[in-house]
């Protein structure tokens, strides 16, 4: 019975000693140490997987009933562990794992490993009995082979005549990494008729590693380190809208052209304009929000010639709209688009009978341009023209003033009014509104609204308003006046 008693006992006592290692009952085995692939090749596809690690077997403490930790060292082959990373592990651990970005950072940037080189290392790991005086246990050394890999930029640019910022490097356009594959770059927004290349910072010395084209593939990329190799360039037939998809380590590149307008941005340069000849800062025209593909742009054009640009900086960076006749007038009604400085560098001109205000409208998606004078209208049961938005009564226009002669309230002593800058249809076009609703004709603050987003203030005139007036606006200024005559 006694001995039953006591085989029961041991049993348990060596189960709770297995769970928590406090007390070791061992017969003396030497601890051993294994590895989980003895020649491994880092790829950082793998950067945030375990990829590497160290097993070992548990250690003695002689039957003292002492704990043991462990400690794993690991160094490269021949430095006798003098240069080795030392893990301290603690209790009841039995293995030691590396992801691929961990160890490949270990092996560049403290042992000093080459990128794609294979290099010899050595590992042990030590059982440490805590109790002074017991010897601790000490594996053999396990030999294995590692090959560290070069990891790629975390940043990547687009440069060349085809981008946004043409050739200036210290500009260049930056394309976005994916958050959970940093490896991989997108841009997406307008590109240009030209070509690019990509480089992984935006140093003006030109010597910084570039991705350029394989002469074979347009979908792969070759590496340039320190601006090496050949410098072939994508190219980019037809400018518009595209999505690029850049991975850097697969080497490749996919190019998608999304719906669109070809440009982005225009601007007038010509000295009709209020740009003159200064290509380096045009005044741009407006996107709409509506529609992509449509442009506008209102001002003042004097005797002289104007053309349109397609970008700003220098005269030979980008494309260029311009009539398809020499010396087009304004009632031209299409456009050519030409290269840099490849021409015909036709323009429109505006002559000393044509000068006045315009708007000019520029459509991408049927290649039209409109290029109309601005005409002011009074619209409203409170003025001459009644609601009638079809076929009102312009403003005249003196020395580049609209203006309007004539009865207020004639048909109605205490109507409303506001200004349009068209006919046609409520919703076609800008139109001038009181700054609030139901404002008095004493006041001659305005906002400019377009269509029919509103708010639709309107002026309002009150009892004993009713009469003969002058309205005169200057729209270069943003002066209105409403005088009484």
């Amino acid at each position: 019975m006694w001995i039953s008693v006591l085989v029961v006992i041991a049993i348990t006592l060596l189960n709770s000693c297995q769970k928590e290692e406090d007390v070791v009952v061992a017969l003396g085995a030497p601890i051993a140490i294994s590895v989980s692939n003895s020649e491994l090749t880092l790829s950082q596809k793998q950067a945030s997987e375990s990829v590497f690690s160290f097993s070992w077997t548990r250690g003695t403490n002689h039957g003292t009933s002492s704990s043991i930790s462990y400690s794993l060292e690991m160094d490269m082959e021949g430095n006798e562990f003098a240069t080795a990373q030392i893990y301290d592990l603690g209790k009841g651990v039995y293995e030691k794992k590396f992801n691929a970005e961990e160890l490949n950072d270990l092996l560049l940037n403290y042992w000093g490993v080459e990128p794609g080189s294979t290099a010899s290392f050595e590992a042990k790991v030590t059982a440490n009995v805590v109790k002074e005086g017991v010897e601790d246990g000490v594996s053999e050394t396990l030999i294995f082979s590692l090959t560290p890999y070069k990891p790629v930029s975390e940043e990547l640019y687009m440069v060349g005549s085809a981008t946004p910022n043409g050739w200036d490097i210290g500009n260049a356009t930056p394309l976005i990494p994916n958050s959970s594959q940093p490896w991989v770059f997108t841009y997406e927004g307008q590109m240009k008729t030209g070509t690019f290349k990509f480089a992984v910072n935006t140093d003006g010395c030109w010597c910084q590693d570039f991705y350029t084209k394989d002469a074979n593939d347009d979908s792969k990329m070759v590496y340039n380190e320190g601006g090496s190799g050949d410098d072939l360039q994508w190219e980019i037939i037809e400018g518009g809208n595209y999505k690029l998809t850049v991975n850097l380590l697969d080497l490749s590149i996919e190019m998608k052209k999304l719906a669109g307008p070809e440009f982005g941005e225009l601007y007038i340069v010509g000295d009709a304009s209020p740009s003159g000849w200064n290509i380096g800062n045009p005044e741009a025209f407006t996107q709409s929000a509506a529609d992509p593909f449509v442009f506008t742009y209102e001002a003042m054009l004097t005797p002289g010639e104007f053309k349109i640009s397609t970008f700003a900086g220098d005269w030979c960076d980008g494309q260029w709209i311009n009539p398809s006749q020499p010396d087009q007038d304004v009632t031209a009604t299409d456009y050519i688009v030409t290269n840099r400085c490849d021409g015909p560098d036709n323009k429109w001109r505006v002559t000393e009978e044509t000068q006045g205000r315009y708007l000019i409208t520029v459509n991408l998606y049927n290649n039209s341009i409109k290029i109309e004078r601005v005409m002011l209208y009074i619209i409203g049961d409170g003025g001459p023209n009644g609601w009638n938005i079809g076929t009102p009564e312009p403003m005249t226009i003196v020395n580049g003033i609209y203006v309007f002669e004539g009865e207020l309230g004639a048909d109605n002593p205490t109507g409303e009014f506001k200004i349009s800058k068209f006919k046609g249809d409520w919703c076609n076009g800008d139109w001038i509104n009181a700054a609030n609703p139901n404002q008095s004709i004493s006041n001659t603050d305005f906002i400019t609204t377009h269509g029919c987003d509103g708010p639709d203030n309107k002026w309002k005139l009150q009892d004993g308003d009713a009469g003969t007036y002058r309205i005169s606006i200057d729209l270069e200024a943003d002066v209105l006046t409403i005088e009484k005559q």
